[in-house]
């Protein structure tokens, strides 16, 4: 496996190559990626009331004869919501299987026949559908349900329990048979064919159902299979919040073969009974809280290969394993088409030979196949509509998966990890990674802005402003919005703080107007330094910075500074003519590089400043910092802290009534001997935006 193909960042989760996974838009992890979480889905398998059901010994012989014996011992088994929504966020639909970073595994005939304990070769499970119940019900069951049990071609669960789930000891045969047929389908329309419904079964499968020996001749396992990879491939599009089908089946091959979400259970006798899902039956052991869609889906994408059992039944003890169950293992490694009813889905082994012993080369291409309804009217048979899927069931002991012990795996791993989606989850939050790409727009901003064009034709002159262009505005998009800058007296100057920076923004929607006092926000509690517990909102502030040992041109754009002021929420200007003796700005530089500039052009342009004592009228900044000599300012810029400024006198605050525009021209000219120290830059997810501008 090249490490080269690993993107550490998860800037693109794949696939690189979509020929493969061609419908990821429609997938959930699409939608996962963007941020658009759906939750844990609906789980609908209806189990926990088959123990209300009485069987007789004769009905039991005859469930047995119809190929259910060993699914009517399984029980109801406690659903894990998230892990089975984690799983369905790594199924793909394009090949039916688990697309993990190991690797791709599936569900095969192989697992339905151990865990469940039904046939998986035999005649297809094909017949008539129906759109109505009453005729069908009236044939095998002997009684039809009224019109409030049935929904078209389905009947209600809850009809069939309260009718049939207890048969008289001494009823005639004819009475048992039907008893039994609606037995079946409660059982088979709450286990392998539930459906989202939460409480109805199709009628359609009652005929199958009329002969029991006949009935024991069909594929059942293919079927509940087939079921099961549609219902996966539905609740795997991001459109869909729920799930059905055999998920008893789903949730104990993920125990079986994925150390995630396995539970320790205690010591029972059934654990070493067929089927083999008797062996996570009992109550579960060990910390479950706290468990939800996230938590699994962090360790799916995380997962190791020392994580994946490729082999989980070689230990278990196969004299429990039915002689007609063993001798058909042989079809689970079957390349073949799964049918049940008007469902058709690829049995694709090939895929994940890993799970037969073998070593995994790369597979044949999947043929793409359209999903598509084929329920018609009432009476008409599918197997004309499905001749092409019935014949490659048929060809199914010609397709077995064959290994060679020649194939080198690093080949496939190289491969796959082209045409996989290797994360569901972002490896790096939404947050991180913008202050990411913010740094890069600086990066080419930077680059664009110091870029000489000496030597260059007009065109790409052009395009070299283009790119400041594009630049830049991506920054000022980013960066509108105020910085504020929280209160802490009590720590010096230049110390870091402890804590996560907590700010509550208010009304940064709307940008204040030139004749419009100024509004300022409240902040949150937090231990970081602030100049005399206020700073002044100042927009459009654009600071030119030449550094003579960086050799870095800066601009900050739109720097507003936002200060917690009293409850009336208006800006108190400060006095004009307050003596500022050496200021110091500080920058705490992570490499403990301090860049003296020589120069620093500062605009100030339409900035605001109230707290005047009476109207200001056309006020020059030269009127205002006379006595502003020697002044020096130092950058120091701590990471998580935004710009902390110090003055030698405390400035005081009085109200005012009205408030206009202060023009600060030509302010370079009015500051002596200034110099201003910058160094590297380190910053956190959250003061990285305000804090790195330069």
């Amino acid at each position: 496996m090249e490490v080269s193909l690993m993107d550490p960042y998860g800037t693109n989760p794949g696939p690189i190559d979509s020929s493969v996974l061609y419908d990821q838009e429609k997938h959930v992890s699409s939608a996962v990626w963007d941020g658009q979480e759906r939750g844990a889905l609906r789980c609908h398998e209806h189990t926990s009331k088959l123990d209300q059901w009485t069987l007789t010994a004769k009905q039991i012989e005859l469930v047995e004869r119809a190929g259910f014996g060993y699914l009517r011992l399984i029980p109801a088994i406690s659903l894990d919501n998230p892990l089975i929504s984690a799983l369905v966020e790594r199924w793909r639909r394009e090949t039916n299987t688990f697309h993990l970073n190991v690797g791709e595994l599936t569900i095969t005939l192989k697992d339905v026949a151990v865990l469940l304990g039904l046939a998986i070769d035999g005649d297809p499970v094909i017949g008539l559908t129906y759109t109505t119940c009453h005729s069908v019900c009236e044939m095998y069951l002997g009684r039809a349900p009224d019109h409030g049990y049935t929904s078209g071609g389905m009947v209600k669960l809850s009809w069939l329990k309260e009718l049939f789930s207890r048969c008289p000891d001494d009823a005639p045969m004819e009475i048992v048979e039907r008893h039994t047929r609606a037995y079946l389908l409660y059982l088979v329309g709450s286990t392998i064919f539930s459906t989202t419904t939460g409480n109805k079964v199709p009628v359609m499968y009652l005929p199958l159902f009329k002969d029991f020996d006949q009935c024991g001749k069909f594929a059942w396992g293919a079927a509940a299979l087939a079921f099961l990879y549609r219902a996966l491939g539905n609740a795997s599009l991001r459109s869909q919040s729920t799930i059905s089908g055999c998920l008893t089946l789903l949730q104990c091959w993920s125990y079986f073969h994925l150390n995630i979400g396995r539970p320790k259970l205690n010591h029972d006798p059934l654990r070493n009974r067929f089927p083999f899902v008797l062996r996570w039956k009992g109550k579960q052991s060990g910390p479950t809280a706290n468990r939800d869609v996230v938590f699994y889906r962090k360790a799916l994408d995380s997962l190791k290969p020392c994580d994946v059992e490729w082999l989980p039944y070689r230990n278990m003890d196969s004299i429990l394993m039915p002689d007609d169950i063993k001798s058909s293992l042989i079809l689970g490694g079957a390349k073949t088409m799964l049918i049940c009813f008007d469902k058709a889905e690829r049995h694709l082994p090939d895929r994940c030979v890993r799970q037969y012993g073998m070593l995994q080369a790369i597979p044949e291409d999947v043929r793409r196949w359209e999903r598509k309804s084929r329920g018609v009217d009432g009476g008409v048979d599918l197997s004309a509509k499905m001749e092409v899927e019935l014949n490659e069931w048929g060809n199914r002991r010609l397709q077995i998966v064959d290994g060679d012990d020649s194939v080198d795996e690093n080949g496939y791993m190289q491969w796959y990890l082209k045409i996989t989606r290797r994360f569901i989850g972002r490896p790096i939050s939404l947050s991180s990674e913008f202050q990411r790409t913010n740094s890069g727009l600086r990066d080419i901003a930077h680059i664009a802005d110091t870029f000489s064009t000496n030597g260059l034709d007009q065109h790409q002159i052009d395009l070299i402003s283009r790119i400041r262009y594009i630049a830049h505005e991506c920054l000022r998009g980013q960066i509108g919005g105020p910085i504020i800058l929280p209160s802490s007296p009590e720590i010096e100057l230049g110390k870091r703080t402890r804590g996560k920076e907590k700010v509550r923004r208010k009304g940064t929607g709307k940008r204040s107007r030139k004749d419009d006092q100024l509004q300022y926000n409240a902040v949150g509690e937090d231990n970081q330094s602030h100049f005399c517990e206020s700073a002044i909102e100042v927009d459009q502030l654009q600071l030119h910075m030449n550094r003579e040992l960086c050799s870095v041109d800066s601009e900050v754009d739109h720097l507003p500074l936002i200060d917690e002021v009293d409850e009336d929420d208006s800006m108190q200007l400060c006095d004009p003519n307050i003596g500022v003796d050496h200021p110091d700005m500080i920058h705490n530089a992570t490499g403990g590089n301090m860049a003296e500039l020589s120069h620093a052009d500062i605009k100030l342009d339409e900035a605001e400043l109230c707290d005047t004592p009476k109207e200001v009228n056309g006020l020059h900044i030269s009127d205002t910092i006379n006595e502003v000599v020697d002044t020096h300012i130092c950058c120091a810029m701590d990471a998580g802290h935004p710009l902390h400024f110090s003055t030698s006198k405390e400035a005081n605050y009085h109200s005012t009534e009205d408030v206009n525009l202060l023009k600060f021209p030509n302010t370079a000219n009015n500051i002596d001997n200034s110099e201003l120290c910058h160094g590297s830059i380190k910053s956190s997810p959250h003061t990285d935006e305000r804090a790195a501008q330069g």
